[in-house]
């Protein structure tokens, strides 16, 4: 429960995360496959039609895409260096 809650607050501050996803795609110390895997996870979640829980039930249907959104951008930050994660001040959220 405490995993789901951290998760929640890393998605909460998404400002914080638009350039450090441009950084992350366009930095030569990230390695060329660990780009390709979050490239991967982002198309494989926009393009699987199938939720956990239905859209249709308001906040609730909402929950689980907010999960898969923050399970991929905290894999980003946990492949990305150090530095990056210095650099855009994501270092404390993990």
């Amino acid at each position: 429960m405490r995993k789901l809650f951290k998760r929640l607050k890393f998605v909460l501050k998404f400002w914080r995360f638009l350039p450090f996803v441009k950084d992350f795609f366009l930095s030569k110390e990230v390695a060329a496959n660990r780009k390709m895997i979050s490239i991967l996870l982002m198309v494989a979640y926009a393009l699987f039609p199938f939720d956990i829980i239905p859209d249709f039930l308001a906040f609730f249907g909402v929950v689980d895409d907010i999960i898969v959104a923050g399970f991929i951008l905290e894999r980003m930050v946990k492949m990305a260096p150090e530095d990056l994660r210095e650099k855009h001040g994501l270092a404390e959220l993990l």
